[in-house]
């Protein structure tokens, strides 16, 4: 494995210069992923909005409103035109590191059961391990029946720097490809798999160690024995950004939507 390899989910940390808007609260950055870049950087064409802010590793809570809010609103941009809305909380619930999709869905509302047509509707797989059975199988499945516009999906991400770790919000309207992060890769959803719109949102919880090392040493190399390093207070990181995800998404699609 090359000393330069770098293990990340986060387009963002692809690109040296970019623009961002900043309000002192959140930094903005949005940056499209063409075939080019795409080949040259490993990553899927799409578009990538990341909003930064360190409210959560501050503990700032007065200012998860905010934050949820502008996800919120980014959310929407995403999913424009979609009324019917089906979000799955990818990962594992008992691996506290991979557990952000599934915290998100239990903190869902759910409207499919009040309005058929214009709804947010949700479900989490579980992965192959507990169930026997691929995510994919069962995202398509569900897919298939209701007819959804956008599948949202909602995973942990993998940052290539450790500051990054619950200070950022990736959207993107490339799809995912779960466990990818952590070198396990499982079948991809997006558009040509389920025919179906993909958008994914998720925060980095986790780095490589050898991504920790590069900081000290920038010759150090890293490969699939390298360990996955996660923060001791990861636990209440991730219940605090998968309140402000899910206020993010029942803000955006479960509230409001009249018949």
């Amino acid at each position: 494995m090359s000393a330069n390899t770098v293990f990340t989910d986060m387009a963002v940390e692809f690109y040296k210069h970019k623009h961002a808007k900043d309000d002192g609260l959140i930094r903005y950055y949005e940056v499209d992923v063409d075939d080019r870049t795409s080949e040259k950087l490993g990553k899927p064409r799409g578009k990538y909005a990341t909003l930064e802010t360190l409210a959560v590793v501050s503990g700032n809570s007065d200012d998860y409103g905010k934050v949820s809010d502008a996800l919120g609103a980014c959310l929407k941009g995403y999913c424009k035109g979609c009324d019917r809305i089906m979000a799955v909380g990818l990962g594992n619930p008992d691996l506290t590191a991979d557990a952000l999709g599934d915290r998100v869905f239990k903190r869902l509302t759910v409207t499919r059961h009040l309005n058929p047509e214009r709804y947010l509707c949700a479900l989490t797989p579980n992965v192959l391990g507990m169930t026997g059975i691929e995510s994919f199988d069962i995202i398509s499945a569900v897919a298939d029946r209701i007819q959804p516009d956008v599948v949202l999906a909602i995973d942990a991400l993998t940052a290539a720097a450790a500051n990054r770790i619950a200070s950022a919000f990736q959207v993107t309207d490339s799809g995912i490809t779960p466990g990818s992060g952590v070198e396990n890769h499982r079948r991809r959803l997006d558009r040509d798999s389920l025919g179906v719109r993909v958008v994914s949102v998720g925060v980095p919880l986790v780095v490589y160690s050898s991504t920790i090392a590069r900081d000290f040493c920038p010759s150090a190399e890293g490969g699939r024995s390298d360990m996955i390093v996660t923060p001791k207070d990861v636990d209440i990181l991730v219940e605090d950004c998968a309140k402000i995800i899910a206020d993010a998404i029942n803000g955006a699609f479960a509230v409001n939507r009249p018949a």
